[in-house]
């Protein structure tokens, strides 16, 4: 889905149920502080903290559908991510202080007044939260976010703070007022527990845990499977706000062209997207052999292109191998350099190719680092 579209859609549910929530706020701590009900004021409080968390859900989901730029040049999505840790820690904030509350109440329970009333409140908002819940998840699945899912678990935990509130209050208006004061502890354990399981899951995301495993085995077992792809190693994934992304090492022939690699590269971010949904970034090494089997940095001791031709060049001319080549090709390889020359078909008139290779393999053999020689004609 387009961003802007995305976003749009984000920051639209968003005012939907903050307008909601400003309303059933206004009326439970109203009404439960003229009823004397502490269950009642600790779910408006309950509903009063849905303003901040949209209004943080908003702002994140703005954020979040901006294109990259200098300073985020992998996108904004993280946001998303950062404001669902914000809301979990708020809610975890807001439960403590409830929780309090309800236990210095215990000891000196207030007698209710206007149950009816009371009750009535308690249940519109049952009605009007288990209601933007289930159309607020049903967007979240629509545009693939985690925060919007964040924030209809927070209008479901409303939903169910309400129910305990009227059962709370049905108990203190029948004789039993010490009941008013436990529904609003228990409302107050509900709130932590959900901010405890969002803020977990952000924090998953933040430190850049895996996907699922099974995904994971059906993307190797994919990849493995296009033609030109020896092996798959170094698999590494994570999500970033809605997305996923991997990095993936892919073992092809180490004598292919730059162009029949590149090809092969463009083919395993292809599959990989197929394969696992919304994964959006995959980057991909394509590499000569399985560098997981190696020992640390094989070739950091071996000359780069430029200084290995100056130490062939040289070591030709000191064999008196004054052969006008064509081209040089360098293959890094086991630990060495492998060396293919290109030399005219003309040079076959004067001697053979037996005599040719073994010329310049005796001048080759004696430097360190360098490996098999071959000769090829043009």
């Amino acid at each position: 889905m387009d961003l802007g579209k995305r976003s749009k859609e984000s920051q639209k549910v968003t005012i939907v149920g903050a307008s909601i929530d400003l309303f059933l706020s206004i009326i439970k701590i109203v009404l439960g502080y003229i009823g004397q009900s502490s269950a009642l004021i600790a779910d408006g409080i309950h509903s009063f903290s849905d303003l901040l968390t949209d209004w943080v859900t908003w702002y994140a989901s703005k954020l979040s559908g901006d294109a990259p730029d200098d300073d985020h040049p992998y996108g904004h999505e993280r946001f998303e991510t950062v404001a669902t840790l914000g809301i979990s820690i708020f809610l975890a904030i807001v439960g403590t202080i409830i929780i309090f509350d309800g236990f210095e109440r215990f000891s000196n329970p207030n007698e209710l007044q206007y149950g009816n009333w009371l009750i009535a409140a308690a249940a519109l908002s049952i009605l009007s939260k288990e209601g933007l819940y289930w159309y607020t998840l049903k967007v979240s699945k629509n545009i693939k976010s985690d925060l919007l899912r964040a924030n209809a678990w927070h209008h479901r935990t409303d939903a169910l703070s309400s129910i305990v509130v009227v059962i709370g209050i049905i108990g203190a208006v029948n004789g039993y007022s010490f009941l008013d004061s436990v529904a609003a502890m228990i409302v107050g354990v509900l709130i932590i527990y959900i901010g405890w399981q969002l803020g977990f899951e952000a924090t998953k995301e933040l430190v850049d845990t895996s996907i699922d495993q099974e995904d994971i085995k059906a993307l190797r077992l994919a990849l493995s499977e296009i033609k030109g792809v020896k092996s798959v190693h170094t698999l590494r994934t994570r999500k970033v706000g809605h997305k996923k992304s991997a990095d993936v090492h892919v073992q092809v022939n180490p004598f292919l062209s730059v162009s029949e690699g590149h090809i092969i590269s463009v083919s395993v971010e292809r599959v990989a997207k197929e394969c696992i949904e919304e994964l959006d970034d995959v980057t991909v090494h394509i590499d000569p052999e399985n560098d997981e089997e190696k020992e640390d940095a094989p070739y950091k001791d071996l000359p780069e292109r430029a200084q290995a031709l100056k130490i062939i060049s040289q070591s030709l001319k000191l064999e008196n191998l004054n052969f006008e080549i064509e081209k040089t090709q360098l293959h890094y390889l086991d630990g060495e350099i492998l060396v293919d020359f290109y030399l005219s078909i003309g040079y076959l008139k004067n001697k053979t190719t037996e005599q040719i290779q073994s010329e310049f393999s005796s001048a080759l053999e004696k430097l360190p680092g360098f490996g098999e020689v071959k000769v090829y004609y043009s």
